[in-house]
């Protein structure tokens, strides 16, 4: 993962750039309240039924509508609607700049100009939400100089929905070194870090925006497999890659992107049946 300072990651990609991480930490347990905001009439993704603006059908968890984003000339994301119930796990799917981050970062609450209707059980991205989201930005967030138990110390301080047992658990899992500074560590290894950290909070929501990007096969399935071994089946994940042959046996429901758009969406075994086809494969005709 590239480095770079989202606002409501746990931490800056380096001590010279913005707050410390520590800082920033606070900064995510803290406000950033929006309410949900009509944007202008758009027909909902075809395998969506949108719901009337400010409305979150009984059943979603997340909740989508016409939503818009615009970054002066670019626009990466045009009205895009879905609806997420608890319960599945997404993988969010698309080549790289097709929109994926950016839904995510709107999903977290770090990002709060767009049109549209966004909600997190039945909350505006903001104050509410951050409370049962946690998120795994594309971007290294722990300060280098923290090892395994100073990042699970400063979580708990943090976040009083941290499971700090869990997160020692999970390190385990991963045969980490609980105390090694992260410098020491290989990009794979503080990659299991930072996922150990978002995965032991009690939340409803999990974005993992590129969990398994830059680290080698073996790897990608031994952090794959340290998350499904924590999912909650009463929560929402949804993973983001470009990796769809990596992914492809992690997900159940699967969520494909171009251009800012839904694609195609829908039950992975029932895109597979209906395409007679992996998803992999059909992410290549798709997009070639």
């Amino acid at each position: 993962m590239t480095a770079k300072p989202p606002s409501t990651a746990l931490g800056t990609s380096s001590p010279q750039a913005g707050p410390s991480p520590a800082s920033t930490v606070a900064a995510q347990a803290a406000s950033a309240g929006r309410k949900p905001t009509s944007g202008s009439a758009a027909s909902a993704s075809p395998s969506t039924a949108a719901a009337s603006p400010g409305h979150t059908p009984a059943n979603a968890l997340v909740h989508v509508e016409n939503l818009t984003k615009r970054y002066r000339t670019t626009t990466a994301l045009r009205d895009f609607s879905l609806d997420l119930a608890a319960g599945h796990i997404v993988g969010l799917m698309g080549p790289n700049g097709c929109g994926k981050t950016t839904l995510l970062k709107i999903l977290a609450g770090v990002l709060a100009d767009y049109s549209g209707v966004v909600a997190i059980d039945g909350h505006a991205p903001g104050v509410a939400t951050k409370k049962i989201v946690s998120y795994l930005p594309d971007a290294d967030f722990l300060n280098p100089a923290w090892d395994a138990k100073q990042a699970i110390s400063v979580y708990s301080r943090f976040f009083a929905d941290f499971d700090a047992k869990k997160a020692a658990s999970m390190v385990d899992f991963f045969e980490l070194p609980t105390n090694r500074p992260l410098s020491e560590m290989s990009k794979g290894m503080g990659e299991k870090l930072q996922i150990s950290l978002v995965m032991s909070r009690r939340a409803r929501v999990f974005l993992l925006d590129e969990p398994i990007s830059g680290v080698d096969p073996a790897t990608r399935d031994v952090i794959l497999e340290g998350i499904l071994r924590e999912f909650d089946p009463q929560s929402l994940l949804i993973v983001s890659t470009h990796l769809i042959s990596d992914i492809e046996h992690f997900v159940d429901y699967a969520l494909f992107v171009k251009e800012g758009r839904i694609l195609l969406q829908g039950d992975a075994d029932d895109l597979r049946a209906a395409h007679a086809d992996s998803l992999d494969a059909i992410f290549r005709k798709e997009y070639r």
